[in-house]
């Protein structure tokens, strides 16, 4: 096997090994209501979470861009396979760790994901699928490219669902009253 292709295959095992936790956690491999859907468009949707892609997915392909820049300034010696398969584990482990009976009562308590009941396999497999896509952006795409596109899915999915990456884990870790009632008033700002 080539010293390319060692670091990709190390990232789908490490994938897979997080879809047998959240199998042993008890997470549903696809959504419970026995659909496959590529999109789904509303926040507050029971699907979402459940199926390929929804409002939420942006902010692991931004997960890609951060591990890159952060893994780029701290690890730079470390071959891009080893810094690729880094930036997967840390996905993989926040897949498991956000599916926790922990942080899905916290979500529930904290931020506007009032009904959320955690992600389902299919769903976390792609959140991992998707930092990566973010992650191999980030190190083809010249600095500029990078930013610019974290903040213009930062601020498209501020004026479209009323939630990003910055407010998720800002409600996660110290909760905002008057946040979560402006999320509370529906979606989009205007």
């Amino acid at each position: 096997m080539s010293k390319t292709a060692r670091p990709l295959v190390a990232a789908l095992f490490v994938a897979l090994l997080a879809a047998a936790i959240l199998w042993l956690m008890g997470r549903p491999p696809i959504c419970t209501c026995g659909q496959i859907d590529w999109w789904v468009n509303s926040p507050t949707s029971p699907k979402t979470s459940q199926m390929l892609a929804d409002w939420y997915s942006p902010s692991h392909l931004i997960h890609g861009f951060l591990f890159y820049g952060l893994l780029h300034l701290t690890a730079r010696k470390m071959p891009m396979g080893r810094r690729f398969l880094m930036a997967t584990v840390i996905e993989a482990a926040w897949e498991v760790v956000e599916n926790s009976p922990v942080i899905i009562n916290r979500y529930r308590e904290a931020t506007m994901a009032l009904g959320y009941t955690g992600d389902s396999i299919l769903n976390s497999m792609s959140d991992i699928a998707m930092m990566a896509i973010g992650f191999l952006l980030a190190r083809k795409l010249p600095v500029w490219a990078s930013v610019a596109i974290v903040i213009g899915f930062e601020v498209l999915t501020l004026h479209v669902i009323r939630d990003n990456l910055t407010l998720n884990v800002w409600m996660l870790l110290a909760p905002n009253n008057a946040i979560r009632d402006w999320q509370a008033d529906g979606p989009g700002l205007f």
